[in-house]
């Protein structure tokens, strides 16, 4: 563990050192993130899983640094111009762009202009110049016009070339320059000429303008995604008599013949070398700021959902509607398996509602079905108001469920695994089921970037994505907890320690011996060995175990500690969970060692209180006004009960039961200010709207919430 590392990161996140280095030592030693937010508070001084993640990424990025540190180190050694004066600054700098701006003199790079005037032997007469003393520069040029040097203004142009590069390498000039973009730069688009039929989704960003600063993540991935495809062409500029002036001031001294030569030689430098690279620089740093929180939103959002109420284990109908092809209709029973399938025609063209009405009664009625989720896609209005119609023989409560994803799933090799006899609407209909009962457990079959949740999924890094995303799965699926005798093999997966192939030898094991009968027996797995199970025994769950504390978040680590308690007060650990005022009596800091503290303790009385508990809420049904089926029934001024579908940025979507999701702007979110949406609304949340404008031709609809 690198003492220094754990310094920088203390200072940059406001995080106790000694916790910061308590923690570098638990994930080099292999602990998950999940795991050391849950058991080992007292380690870490209780560091929730969003702050372990920051001081992993930096501790990371600070070992990149070092590697890259190393590397510039040698190069410059291999070029015999490392001074102990350099070393010192390089080893000592931990800022990426100063290191580079460092680096950039001595950086092996193509032949460039003023490399050639150096090969023709000008850089004697560049330094000439630079003094700035000479009064006749022409003729002292006239001195080095031999070889291939043909002229004076030859020479001049080699050794201007010369100064440019140094003024665009230097670090104080590039730090000005920046110092300007950072102010001033403003960021432009245009439309690209004979693109606008085809470009015309992306008409908002034909002649625009704003402030670089100012720019939000997702105008400014819009932009962005307007030029990958060849609709926009897009700067990043500044005020170049600004920057120019500066850069003069600094090299230009006097006016003397010798300085109009720099200062052609630092306007030349500025436009063609320095200006082009900070503004590079900045489009860089510009996205990789979008992208950062184009991810934290789309991570947020991806919680949320996983997180959302689960129906639990109960008989379900899953219907993917459909008018032509028909609404596939699946039962499944509690634990999720296929039971039945078939297709159902209640709308046009076909539109057999009499018939659809006795086939949907009567597998009710066959299969105990308790539950009727819908699909919210195409005809999922008119299949729930039929659905709602019919008359059963039994309560049967009826859910529209997003089918974000689905496709991909039913598609997908895992899908092919579960139900290799059935097509992918089948699939797609069981998913849809299965989303009902379990939201978490089947939306981790589904590559993240494909539910749903985000916006511009596609134009952010790709890697940052994937690691936030997966790590926010890691993170609920362990929050949740799962049952080690049901859960799938996907699901395991993300288990704290588990992993791909200890998940399939778990899944392997309970088909060849039956259930799990204590988590002791989870040693019995395959490659199960202490530290994969000191990660995962807390997050895995058995029902019905001769332990009770089996099916708690209790970690076995802890059992002694419950065991000693339930000794003191003469009762058994059943009795222990069951009953309220033996728990009050208990004095915790009796039970304080060098192992276990207080916050162990106290989630342990928690847990106690409620073992295995389930964190997610209730589901609560939830209706659309039936006289809303497309835009065109929408009015202004009419309040509608929707459902939150996605959040941005710039405010969040709303299903009000038709087609096109209607858009809250963030300023129409409350009566007062709002800065982040997550403020006022989650996702999957019931709320009422207003509509306040409706745009036929575009497909959009404007909602307010405010003053409902």
């Amino acid at each position: 563990m690198n003492t220094l590392f754990c310094q920088l990161i203390s200072k940059s996140l406001g995080i106790g050192e000694r916790q910061v280095g308590n923690t570098v030592a638990l994930l080099s030693e292999g602990a998950t993130i999940p795991f050391i937010s849950r058991y080992r508070k007292e380690v870490t001084g209780a560091l929730d899983e969003v702050q372990i993640g920051d001081i992993k990424d930096r501790y990371d990025k600070l070992c990149e640094l070092e590697k890259r540190k190393q590397t510039i180190l040698l190069t410059i050694e291999e070029q015999e111009k490392l001074t102990p004066e350099l070393r010192a600054r390089i080893e000592n700098t931990w800022d990426t762009t100063e290191l580079e701006d460092i680096y950039l003199p001595f950086k092996p790079r193509r032949r460039t202009r003023a490399e050639v005037a150096r090969e023709k032997g000008l850089e004697p007469l560049a330094k000439i110049l630079m003094i700035q003393t000479e009064r006749e520069p022409e003729t002292r040029a006239l001195s080095f016009v031999k070889g291939d040097v043909k002229d004076v203004d030859e020479a001049l142009k080699g050794a201007r070339d010369i100064i440019a590069e140094w003024v665009s390498e230097n670090e104080r000039s590039r730090n000005l320059v920046r110092s300007v973009f950072r102010k001033e730069a403003v960021i432009t688009s245009k439309v690209v000429k004979g693109k606008e039929e085809e470009g015309i989704k992306y008409k908002d960003y034909f002649d625009w303008s704003e402030p670089l600063k100012r720019c939000s993540s997702h105008r400014l991935l819009a932009i962005r995604r307007g030029e990958t495809e060849g609709f926009l062409k897009v700067s990043i500029d500044t005020v170049d008599e600004v920057c120019i002036d500066r850069l003069e001031g600094q090299y230009v001294k006097g006016a003397s013949a010798s300085s109009a030569q720099v200062s052609d030689a630092v306007r030349d430098g500025y436009k063609r070398l320095l200006k082009p690279s900070i503004e590079t620089e900045f489009s860089a740093i510009s996205k990789e700021r979008a992208d950062d929180e184009a991810i934290r939103v789309f991570a947020e959002n991806l919680k949320q959902l996983l997180l959302a109420p689960p129906l639990g284990q109960k008989r379900v109908m899953g219907i993917d509607p459909g008018y032509r092809t028909g609404c596939k209709v699946v039962c499944l029973d509690a634990q999720g398996t296929l039971l039945h399938n078939e297709t159902i025609y209640p709308h046009p063209p076909k539109q057999d509602i009499s018939g659809s009405a006795r086939k949907i009664v009567k597998l009710v009625e066959a299969y105990n079905i308790e539950a009727i989720a819908i699909g919210n896609g195409t005809a999922s209005r008119e299949t729930e108001q039929f659905i709602t119609n019919l008359r059963y023989d039994r309560s049967v409560q009826v859910f529209v469920v997003s089918e974000n994803g689905a496709s991909i799933y039913s598609a997908s090799k895992v899908a092919r695994e579960e139900f290799p006899d059935y097509d992918v609407t089948v699939r797609g209909a069981v998913s849809i089921g299965r989303r009902l009962m379990d939201p978490l457990a089947e939306l981790v079959k589904i590559d993240p970037k494909s539910i749903g949740v985000g916006q511009y999924q596609h134009d952010v890094d790709q890697v940052k994505l994937k690691k936030s995303l997966d790590q926010t799965v890691e993170n609920c699926v362990n929050k949740v907890g799962v049952n080690v005798n049901t859960a799938s093999k996907h699901l395991l997966t993300y288990i704290s320690g588990l992993g791909p192939q200890l998940a399939q030898n778990i899944v392997d094991y309970r088909s060849k011996n039956g259930p799990f009968a204590s988590r002791k027996e989870l040693m019995m797995v395959p490659r199960m060995g202490e530290k994969a199970f000191e990660q995962s025994a807390g997050f895995l769950r058995i029902q019905d175990a001769e332990n009770p504390l089996d099916n708690s978040a209790v970690h076995p680590e802890s059992y002694s500690v419950v065991e000693q308690m339930a000794r003191d007060l003469g009762c058994t650990v059943g009795d222990l969970i069951v009953k309220k005022e033996l728990r009050k009596s208990l004095n915790l800091e009796k039970y304080i060692s060098q192992t276990v503290g207080l916050p162990t303790l106290n989630d342990i009385m928690e847990e106690l209180d409620k073992p295995g508990r389930d964190p997610r809420k209730c589901i609560r049904v939830f209706e659309f006004d039936p006289s809303v089926k497309t835009i065109d029934d929408l009015r202004e001024g009419m309040v509608l009960p929707g459902i939150v579908t996605n959040i941005t940025n710039f405010g969040c979507f709303v299903d009000v039961g038709i087609k096109e999701n209607g858009l809250v702007h963030i300023s129409q979110l409350a009566d007062r200010f709002v800065s982040d949406p997550t403020e006022v609304v989650s996702l999957h949340q019931h709320v009422k709207v207003k509509v306040i404008g409706v745009d036929r031709d575009r497909k959009r609809v404007q909602l307010t919430m405010k003053e409902i």
